[in-house]
């Protein structure tokens, strides 16, 4: 895949910079006016669903006061019914469910957030259609430049934070409604499936295998898995949909995520060590690489950068002898409050 033929200086790291290091940096510098980090270099508005899962990534290395600055911004900006817009304005589910996320990883420090995650809640309750469909509003904008729509079943990254919620908050209504959500979608026989006629574009089928594994669905999540494994060039590279030749940044640190909390060591190493040269000067990623690409490819979007520091968080943590053998488990005994 000929993506690093073209480098110039702009890819080249400053002395003494890890990448994990110039991945912070880059989210400090593209903060939005009042604490939330932009979409994109190229954009100037906060982004509320970005910034609510990149919080708990903060949280996690140890940058508290700028996570919390973060979830201050985010309970600023939530809107009377409890939802969390796009930068346009419009109320997203899956963005409402991000916020829950941010709001989660410090409630036991700041328990003043609970009420967000309650309105938040309550949102995404509204949006949960009799069958345990996430209504459509949700997902229907989603879609690349290029025309082409993604799947609906990204809504699977909402069911873990609405679990968390109920669990953490003992509150039964989310919990229920959060399996009745995974039920519905687990009923779908092309589920795990990785092919761009259904929209499974790396970065989405990342959110699914992802949280596929932290609700347990340890099964599922291998099915879907062993479709990016087999497409994994021995380089690290992973095209963004079978068959093409470019990578989506933020695809393939997603997929390296769901293999680390897995334990599969080994393609996740790759993944990472394929996009670590990738990395701009200053921290960021563009959204792909490669001939072809379609999804922004001329911006260095925020997403990419907070899925990478994950990517390195849990690379440290597998290397440690022991501390990931119970990853998967533990995480979804966590989520299920057992």
């Amino acid at each position: 895949m000929p993506i690093r033929s073209s480098w110039s200086a702009l890819f080249r790291p400053p002395a003494g910079k890890t990448s994990l290091a110039r991945a912070v940096e880059w989210i400090r510098t593209h903060r939005a006016p009042g604490g939330g980090v932009v979409p994109h270099h190229k954009h100037v508005i906060g982004s509320q669903e970005v910034t609510g899962y990149l919080i708990p990534t903060l949280w996690d290395i140890g940058e508290r006061d700028m996570a919390l600055e973060m979830a201050r911004w985010e309970a600023s900006v939530q809107r009377p019914d409890g939802a969390f817009t796009a930068p346009d304005g419009t109320p997203y589910t899956f963005d409402t469910a991000q916020a829950v996320r941010g709001f989660l990883s410090l409630v036991d420090v700041h328990p003043e957030f609970e009420v967000n995650i309650r309105r938040a809640c309550g949102f995404i309750l509204t949006q949960i259609e009799p069958d345990g469909r996430v209504s459509t509003p949700s997902y229907a904008l989603w879609r690349c430049a290029d025309g082409s729509t993604f799947t609906e079943y990204a809504n699977l990254y909402v069911v873990p934070p609405l679990l968390a919620a109920g669990t953490r908050l003992g509150e039964p209504a989310y919990s229920e409604a959060a399996s009745h959500v995974l039920a519905f979608y687990k009923r779908r026989a092309d589920l795990v499936e990785f092919k761009p006629e259904l929209g499974t574009l790396s970065h989405i089928f990342g959110y699914m295998m992802e949280a596929l594994v932290d609700l347990g669905e340890i099964e599922l999540a291998r099915r879907g898995l062993a479709q990016a494994a087999a497409i994994q060039s021995p380089d690290g590279a992973i095209p963004a949909y079978p068959g093409v030749k470019w990578i989506c940044s933020t695809g393939m640190a997603q997929l390296a995520i769901a293999w680390y909390k897995l334990g599969d060591r080994a393609p996740a190493d790759r993944a990472v060590a394929y996009l670590e040269p990738l990395q701009l000067a200053n921290g960021g990623f563009y959204g792909s690489y490669g001939p072809g690409a379609t999804y922004l490819p001329g911006e260095e979007i925020s997403w990419a950068v907070k899925f990478f520091i994950d990517c390195c968080t849990l690379r440290a943590k597998q290397s440690k002898p022991g501390s990931m053998q119970r990853g998967a488990d533990e995480e979804s005994c966590r989520l299920r409050g057992r």
